[in-house]
């Protein structure tokens, strides 16, 4: 894949490229603390489109909000927004992996003029709470944003060290691991240190109920392909995650056997469940 760079309202953000200028155009979104590299396996399975993997902001090589600023959903859609409008793409198919499909569905359901077609790889929607729990979470979310600044960064004496941690981290193989990793940490005195903000690790503030989730997804009027992996990860059993797909409007959902990183560890069972989708 291409290395590119673009200009958006809140800095520069970086990405990979590959695929036919001029053919139907994907947006690419990784998820929670990957970066671009999170395509790379599966890229060469996809052909027919232009796509264009990011780094979304603070991830990988993009550059991190501004001081006083956090990474809330909210904030994701207009940066998803703002890096179609710097490619120049007024309609454009979103592919997004875990929370990268979570920001993808917003994007979907907010710009349906805009959006033309949905895959989202273990995710729809958003996470969700409790009412009763909204208190709980706010404290949570404020206590540990008030203590950050006094946190070191981890710093790891070589890449190898890097790697095996996040092989123990997220369950993944050293391939895949290893791609994440290199284009995810910066260069420090000592040896090497994530290059994502800290800021990203920081708890939500303020989640949508179920309820309000389910309008969202009822909301997603694209055609959309949904994939997911068995086991069901935790936060979205099975049942849950079922119960929003046929929320959809006009989507479809296959199940793959397989871990969290599906398109990454077995690229070719997910380009077989994505197939010509995005071509159509």
């Amino acid at each position: 894949m291409e290395a590119f760079e673009l200009d958006v309202p809140l800095g520069k953000v970086r990405g990979l490229r590959a695929g036919t200028p001029g053919a139907p155009p994907v947006l690419a979104l990784h998820g929670w603390l990957d970066n671009a590299a999170s395509f790379i396996p599966l890229a060469p399975h996809v052909s027919g489109v232009d796509l264009r993997a990011v780094d979304l902001p603070g991830h990988g090589a993009s550059d991190h909000l501004g001081a006083g600023a956090d990474y809330s959903f909210a904030g994701a859609v207009h940066s998803v927004l703002d890096i179609a409008d710097a490619l120049g793409w007024a309609r454009f198919a979103l592919l997004g992996h875990s929370m990268g499909a979570g920001i993808a569905s917003l994007v979907a359901a907010a710009c349906p003029e805009r959006v033309t077609r949905l895959v989202a790889i273990e995710a729809l929607g958003a996470l969700s709470e409790t009412p009763d729990n909204t208190v709980s979470r706010l404290r949570q979310a404020v206590g540990a944003t008030r203590a950050l600044p006094a946190k070191r960064l981890r710093v790891f004496p070589d890449l190898e060290v890097a790697v095996r941690a996040r092989m123990q981290a997220n369950g993944l193989t050293e391939p895949v691991a290893r791609l994440l990793v290199e284009r995810g940490v910066v260069a420090v005195e000592g040896g090497w240190s994530w290059s994502s903000d800290p800021r990203l690790t920081l708890p939500t503030m303020v989640r949508m109920t179920e309820a309000q989730v389910d309008e969202l997804v009822a909301g997603i009027t694209c055609p959309t392909r949904v994939v997911f992996a068995d086991p069901a990860q935790a936060y979205l059993p099975d049942a849950l995650r079922r119960a929003r797909a046929a929320r959809l409007p006009d989507g479809d959902v296959t199940i793959i056997a397989g871990s969290h990183h599906l398109h990454m560890e077995d690229p070719q069972a997910v380009a077989d469940a994505i197939g010509d989708f995005l071509l159509r």
